[in-house]
């Protein structure tokens, strides 16, 4: 069954958080403050945030920058990952990414339908690993922020969710990289 273990400690995880945007401002990045709000709330950490431009070369870069450091365990990026020219971030994502969490993207898509019906198709909302980091993509919206933190992240980021849960196989996720 599903659900947080009470006897186990919370255990929190340094996140960082990139708006990709053409036009905001931290003044103004609603989607951003969303992810930076719950993510606080929860007991975690914000490692590093961040806005920048759709550049599909920078969002990488600066994916690849993150992922080693060791000061940060997750990326979480917003905006960028719609349909028109100017959406590159899941190319981006995808440039950088070890492994892909494929599941991620459906089970993203499933919460959406629940909320927006069939415009749920337009989203490409994206989760990966690299450097032993996880990252994922999220709409630019502030409600899809919401629903990707309240129904997915805010469970996969507790150390006692059950069954499983992402935090609880972090230390294994480079474990390729230290057996050369």
């Amino acid at each position: 069954m599903s659900g947080i273990d009470e006897t186990k400690e919370f255990l929190p995880v340094r996140i960082a958080v990139l708006t990709v945007s053409d036009s905001r401002s931290l003044k103004d990045d609603r989607s951003g403050q969303v992810l930076v709000d719950r993510l606080e709330t929860a007991g975690h950490h914000l490692a590093a945030r961040q806005i920048i431009r759709d550049e599909r070369a920078d969002i990488a870069d600066q994916l690849r920058r993150w992922a080693s450091d060791p000061q940060i365990d997750v990326i979480i990026s917003t905006g960028g990952t719609g349909l028109t020219g100017r959406d590159v971030t899941v190319e981006a994502h995808r440039d950088v990414y070890e492994k892909e969490i494929e599941a991620f993207g459906t089970v993203f898509t499933l919460v959406s339908m629940k909320k927006i019906g069939t415009s749920a198709v337009q989203s490409r909302a994206t989760g990966g690993v690299a450097n032993g980091t996880y990252l994922f993509a999220l709409p630019g919206s502030p409600g899809a922020c919401k629903d990707a933190w309240d129904e997915i992240l805010a469970f996969q980021l507790d150390f006692r969710h059950r069954p499983c849960n992402f935090v609880e196989i972090m230390p294994r996720l480079d474990e390729h990289l230290r057996r050369k």
